[in-house]
């Protein structure tokens, strides 16, 4: 049976590990961060977390897209030169990729912006006038999931986490447990995927799988994904993570289903109270499980 602790779950090969003198590097990658972007409670939380953890002694880096609603000027995003320039290929289309920073008023924490002109400058998020999905959001997920990536590899830095918080960061840990898994940067990361409740449902159309694959991810890796439905996002991200927080209380019913049928998969419930404590403890918990 599992462990409970801490109301979190433990596999049960879950082992022993020094919780002492352990400053972690920690990356969160969110669709969405207050006080840049606000259009769900992933903002919220994705603001809380990285700020909790950074004032308990540990390292932190955040990624979002730039989404063209994020105004610049007044939120003194600036371009990194030296982490732009890479490109990021789709179906044999390069694109660029542009990387900003601005900080977090009152705050040490900087936030990466992830920035592409044809697929963030918009004035919405992710649909149109007609409150209809953009044709490329399939795209702009795989996009932002693979830059974020390569910029942590440009970047040299080895993180011990990726907490992926919302469904466009879903592509992630299925990156890190197959093309990339033997890139010596995420050698010891373990992945961390945040599943919110009341998150939109949509889909990213019959070919997202397709162009996801990025030629290089065999079909049975990919199968959990289907259509791009975006609760298969969540069950796929599940799937490859490493470990699962969950934010709410009442998930969607099939990636309840999906976290019944994996025992073996650490899961913590969000809460505020004591939330430095918690997370810590779960990031300590999660790294001493054997792979």
């Amino acid at each position: 049976m599992p462990k409970l602790c801490y109301n979190f779950v433990f596999p049960n090969n879950f082992c022993k590990y020094s919780m002492e003198n352990n400053r972690k590097k920690v990356l969160f990658v969110c669709s969405e961060m207050n006080p840049f972007l606000n259009t769900s409670n992933i903002s919220d939380i994705a603001r809380m977390v990285p700020q909790a953890i950074q004032e308990n002694d540990n390292e932190v880096r955040i990624m979002v897209p730039r989404f063209g609603v994020i105004n610049e000027r007044r939120n003194r995003l600036h371009e990194v030169v030296r982490l732009s320039g890479m490109n990021i290929s789709i179906d044999d289309n390069d694109n660029p990729l542009i990387i900003k920073v601005a900080s977090i008023p009152g705050t040490k924490m900087q936030v990466y912006f992830l920035d592409n002109e044809d697929y963030f400058h918009r004035k919405h998020v992710f649909t149109n006038d007609n409150d209809e999905y953009f044709a490329d959001n399939d795209e702009r997920t795989i996009f932002f999931c693979k830059g974020a990536i390569e910029t942590v590899k440009k970047l040299g830095w080895y993180p011990d986490i990726i907490h992926c918080k919302g469904w466009m960061t879903s592509l992630i840990p299925l990156y890190l447990k197959t093309i990339y898994k033997d890139e010596p940067v995420f050698r010891g990361t373990r992945v961390v995927y945040s599943v919110f409740n009341n998150e939109v449902h949509g889909d990213l159309g019959s070919d997202f799988t397709r162009k996801a694959s990025l030629n290089s991810i065999a079909d049975e890796d990919l199968e959990t994904f289907g259509v791009g439905e975006l609760t298969n996002l969540h069950i796929s991200a599940i799937k490859h993570a490493d470990a699962v927080v969950r934010c709410g209380e009442s998930l969607h019913p099939q990636v309840e289903k999906h976290l019944s049928e994996s025992p073996e998969k650490p899961v913590m419930q969000h809460e505020e109270e004591e939330l430095a404590t918690k997370y810590i403890n779960f990031y300590d918990a999660v790294l001493a499980v054997e792979n």
